[in-house]
């Protein structure tokens, strides 16, 4: 890191102090991804960073929420988490005939930070580095009106883009019905330009073997023209890891769950 990068880090720490809070427990990839997520201004990345605590403080209070929280969820077995990408890079598959809006929106809201941070966890390598991004798949063959849920998709997007800064690697979405366009419309315009720009809407052949080539067919599920077999959410186990709060323990892997301190992820 050049001795540009060090100043707006330490002014980045220095900000969030003045706010109230601290950065002790955070290692320099982990600002970064916030200071890139708010074009390198330190004041404006401090604000979104302490927003950030208060909501992972109060909405993920123990740390990580278990697959006992998002039962309906997980039951529909619509996200698979089917490993890392060529450059190590989780890969999330989601399937939208499997996805209903939800009658229980506030589990709905768990069950995305429960994917996301296991999704982004599973890209560990003993020890969280903070700069870690996921890559995703949205696959939309065989959806009908009764699958079309704008509000959640703009919830989702939402709190990875609000609470998740630079997470997002790549994001695919394919198998797009004519039907669902004026959906995408509505729900691009609720997007930061920062995540627009990190979705495709693949339309042919080509794009496809593009996803083929940078994910790799050990990950991909045959269907996808892949050599994998498809991994849903709560069946995919995770090495135990040192995060910057403590090591998962084998009772948290068997109950689905990513424990981790109110400073990572």
């Amino acid at each position: 890191m050049d001795d540009k990068h060090e100043l707006v880090i330490t002014q980045f720490r220095d900000s969030v102090e003045k706010l109230g809070s601290s950065t002790v427990n955070c290692e320099d990839p982990t600002l970064m991804r916030f200071l890139i997520a708010r074009s390198m201004d330190p004041n404006k990345a401090a604000k979104m960073f302490v927003q950030w605590q208060k909501w992972r403080s109060s909405f993920v209070p123990s740390g990580f929420i278990p697959d006992s929280e998002v039962p309906d969820e997980l039951e529909a077995q619509k996200v698979y988490l089917q490993g890392l990408s060529r450059n190590g890079s989780p890969v999330v598959l989601i399937k939208g005939n499997k996805h209903f809006p939800p009658k229980d929106v506030p589990q709905f809201k768990k069950f995305v930070v429960h994917m996301l941070d296991k999704s982004i966890a599973s890209g560990f390598r003993e020890k969280e580095i903070g700069n870690e991004k996921l890559i995703g798949i949205m696959d939309l063959q065989n959806m009908s009106y009764k699958n079309i849920d704008a509000r959640g998709l703009i919830t989702g997007f939402q709190i990875l883009q609000s609470y998740y800064p630079e997470r997002l690697g790549k994001c695919f979405i394919i198998n797009m019905p004519w039907f669902f366009v004026s959906v995408w419309k509505l729900v691009s315009h609720f997007l930061d330009k920062a995540t627009l720009e990190k979705i495709v809407v693949v339309s042919n052949e080509d794009e496809k073997k593009e996803i083929i080539k940078e994910i790799s067919e050990e990950v991909l599920p045959e269907e996808y023209g892949g050599r994998a077999k498809l991994v849903p959410l709560q069946d995919a186990v995770l090495a135990a890891f040192e995060g910057e709060g403590k090591s998962t323990t084998p009772a948290e892997k068997s109950n689905g769950a990513v424990s981790t301190s109110s400073q990572s992820l």
